[in-house]
């Protein structure tokens, strides 16, 4: 009697989470038609957008290192990524701040994969610091990033970057001055 009682919880359990995938696949199907329902789409967003980020903060981390082949090799992930974004699961904020900025990220990725001189390396990621910067102020974040400043990078006019961590690790310069800067913004 109790393997019976068993079975029926398994097939009860099991007929609840074939109706809710169910439900869950209808939802999907439906939102396709252009009636997406503003809770599905945060998290669409956040795993495209989740992706650039990732990719950009390996190449930062690569350059804190002054590994010219790692951070060659990310660019060219970021860059693939990039190409795979969907612009039509953008919010229209995200997407007016990715059309503004998408040919400069894909150009300094490309000049950041090509090259093998961590200081034209480190020039470029400058660069597209400022843009990933832009979009992440655009769009919602899964964790909170730091827009963090080398006061002394660029013969002193200073360079910005996003990090994952709140403790300084300076891709300009690396070991060299591995906590040279701060945190100017908190974005969440």
């Amino acid at each position: 009697m109790k393997s019976i009682s068993k079975i029926l919880m398994v097939i009860t359990v099991l007929l609840s989470a074939a109706n809710s995938f169910a439900q869950n696949q209808n939802e999907q199907h439906h939102n396709q038609g252009g009636t997406a329902q503003a809770k599905n789409i945060p998290s669409q967003n956040l795993s495209q957008l989740h992706a650039v980020f990732d990719k950009y903060f390996s190449i930062k981390d690569a350059l804190v290192n002054a590994d010219v082949n790692i951070a060659s090799s990310n660019a060219t992930e970021l860059a693939t990524v990039i190409k795979t974004v969907d612009m039509g699961e953008l919010s229209p904020k995200e997407h007016t701040v990715w059309m503004k900025v998408m040919k400069e990220l894909s150009l300094n990725t490309e000049n950041i994969s090509k090259s093998k001189d961590v200081v034209k390396q480190r020039r470029v990621f400058a660069l597209l610091s400022k843009n990933v910067y832009e979009l992440a102020n655009a769009s919602k974040q899964k964790t909170t990033m730091y827009y963090q400043n080398c006061p002394m990078y660029n013969d002193g006019k200073g360079a910005n970057w996003l990090s994952k961590e709140e403790a300084v690790k300076n891709p300009y310069y690396g070991n060299k001055m591995l906590t040279c800067g701060n945190i100017i913004e908190t974005i969440k």
